[in-house]
């Protein structure tokens, strides 16, 4: 990406504007797309933007995707969270970046780095340019690569989410104190996620890279306000695939 180049950032929240701050200060000139704006009227006037990151939360991504602008479709950039490549396949979009985001913004606050940030894709390099311009650390990874790191922010968010309806608390007490109920969580998280991946994929290594994170910030708490409707997709999507997962519906009969 050139200096000046249109970087569209599609959703101004905490996440969008540590993006936006970062592009700025790489020299590009940010296009910000709000709900108040219609994407398709910015697109008639920001046709070939180097980058359209799109910074909407998860829950949105689905209907953004189904009306992205065809002229942006072969430039997005992801980050949302409980990614995997079905999620943009189902949308027919092939050629894609993602960030996978080991870092939060919350209101008033900086930008808290757990881990490193894998980026890949064909702006990868971009990327991780103005994420480190915005204090994030970030690296570019081979796309082989991508499979293992979006399932390694998944098995964290949802083991972590979802063991803490029962227990509450912090990460570091989930791992320290119910570590059997997090492992079980944890296996019933990765056999959902190879199941939905369609490939086996390193579990040992998946566990040693959670815990990692857990070290890295040990008083994050469990369980955010979408747990519940986490737990209820984890078993639907268990239905649909035919994944046999005990712990997760072990969770929901003692709610």
């Amino acid at each position: 990406m050139r200096s000046g180049d249109d970087a569209v950032v599609y959703g101004l929240g905490q996440m969008g504007a540590v993006f936006a701050h970062g592009l700025l200060r790489s020299g590009a000139r940010v296009v910000p797309v709000t709900r108040s704006l219609d994407p398709g009227d910015v697109a008639v006037t920001t046709p070939r933007p180097a980058m359209v990151v799109v910074a909407v939360g998860e829950a949105e991504l689905g209907p953004v995707l189904r009306t992205m602008p065809a002229p942006w479709r072969d430039r997005l950039v992801l980050l949302q969270n409980e990614l995997l490549p079905r999620t943009w396949e189902a949308h027919a979009i092939d050629a894609l970046t993602v960030a996978v985001a080991w870092f939060e913004k919350k209101r008033d606050t900086g930008v808290r780095v757990l881990v490193t940030t894998p980026v890949a894709g064909p702006v990868a390099g971009d990327v991780v340019r103005a994420l480190d311009e915005a204090g994030v650390d970030a690296e570019v990874v081979d796309d082989t690569r991508l499979p293992f790191e979006l399932v390694a922010k998944n098995l964290y968010i949802l083991t972590t989410n979802l063991a803490g309806l029962e227990v509450g608390g912090t990460v570091g007490a989930l791992w320290e104190a119910h570590r059997p109920l997090a492992e079980r969580v944890a296996a019933d998280v990765l056999s959902l996620q190879e199941a939905m991946l369609g490939e086996r994929l390193d579990r040992l290594a998946l566990l040693e890279k959670m815990a990692r994170v857990i070290a890295a910030d040990p008083e994050h708490r469990c369980m955010g306000r979408s747990a519940p409707a986490r737990l209820s997709r984890a078993l639907e999507q268990a239905r649909e695939h035919g994944v046999n997962v005990p712990a997760l519906r072990a969770l929901e009969a003692r709610r």
